[in-house]
């Protein structure tokens, strides 16, 4: 009788014990650990970053309450020999398990890249690998390789026409080769076959239209003006004009701080001094917002070839279809330029 209740008392103790530990190791595969009381979060796993680095940056921001039980559901899913790098979304009251297997997995949360207000090279590769892990190197380089560009069918005086100012999203761990890829596809899908008829109807590829359009965005601040801006420069081109757009002697010189373009600048040998070579230059002068290059497709159709800053420094222009009228809305605009001198 007494070794029976003995065997009985034993069992009931197991029982207790092992229904503990099952409760325990529940609660550190399947219990609340991540964010208990807080909103959703996102963590950067850096590319030198190893297990240790990533548990004590979750613990000590009280992204995970126990450090421990993260760690041993991590060790038991091998997760320490397989951190990747990465943007992660952890949501709110999140488990061990849960967490772990979406590190583990690589399932990242993409980011957004936007880049507008583009000049040169550098500064497009300093706005699109801002907030990713990308070297900017690495892909200013695909930028200046000419064998690379080939397949896309660009150049590196003319690859800046390829890239459509907006915000897209990536995935942090981006490679230089897959970047430059995506940003082709959007230029690819930006180009229907509507844009690109329209375009052909103008005489212009799609990289000759981005040219023009960088210009007519330098001329003008007004969206509203820009179809009409367009439109004289067609009008131009048309009749084998020099296009003696100021902005594109501005970027030739490398100085966008110049007030008024003098003779002696337009004296500058670049093949993007539209005073002295004719036609478009070979590549954008900068990067064409979607408003200039639909300005473009969509021009004023006029017969205005000149163009003046209006003497009201509204940030209108005056236009004019001869050169004496143009000539009138110069001394406007100086006669303007000279008061507002003498007054300051």
């Amino acid at each position: 009788m007494k070794k029976r209740k003995r065997f009985v008392l034993v069992m009931v103790i197991f029982s207790v014990l092992l229904t503990s530990f099952s409760f325990y190791f529940y609660q550190l595969f399947y219990g609340a650990n991540v964010l208990t009381e807080a909103e959703p979060r996102e963590i950067l796993i850096d590319y030198d970053d190893n297990f240790d680095s990533l548990r004590n940056h979750l613990y000590n921001e009280g992204i995970i309450e126990d450090a421990l039980s993260f760690s041993f559901v991590a060790k038991v899913l091998k997760y320490p020999d397989l951190v990747k790098p990465g943007v992660y979304r952890l949501d709110s009251k999140m488990t061990n398990l849960a967490a772990i297997r979406m590190l583990r997995s690589g399932d990242q949360t993409p980011v957004n890249i936007t880049f507008n207000n583009v000049r040169y090279k550098s500064d497009l590769t300093e706005k699109i690998t801002s907030g990713i892990g990308l070297k900017p190197a690495e892909f200013e380089a695909l930028l200046n390789d000419d064998s690379y560009l080939e397949q896309y069918g660009f150049n590196s005086e003319n690859v800046m026409a390829m890239f459509i100012p907006n915000t897209y999203e990536v995935y942090w761990t981006v490679s230089a080769e897959s970047l430059f890829e995506r940003m082709n596809k959007e230029y690819t899908a930006f180009w229907t076959p509507e844009k690109k008829a329209k375009a052909e109807e103008l005489g212009l590829t799609p990289v000759e239209v981005s040219a023009l359009a960088s210009i007519v965005q330098d001329e003008s601040i007004m969206t509203d003006e820009k179809p009409t801006i367009a439109g004289l420069y067609l009008n131009r081109l048309n009749k084998n004009m020099l296009l003696q757009a100021d902005p594109t002697v501005k970027y030739a010189l490398g100085d966008f701080a110049i007030q008024r373009v003098l003779t002696a600048d337009t004296k500058v040998d670049s093949p993007y001094n539209t005073y002295r070579y004719r036609g478009l230059p070979p590549g954008p002068i900068n990067l064409p917002s979607i408003s200039s290059l639909n300005a473009v497709l969509n021009y004023e159709d006029h017969s205005y070839i000149y163009m003046c800053a209006k003497e009201d420094f509204s940030g209108y222009h005056r236009f004019a279809k001869t050169l004496v009228e143009h000539n009138r809305n110069a001394r406007l605009f100086q006669q303007a330029l000279n008061n507002r001198r003498i007054y300051r």
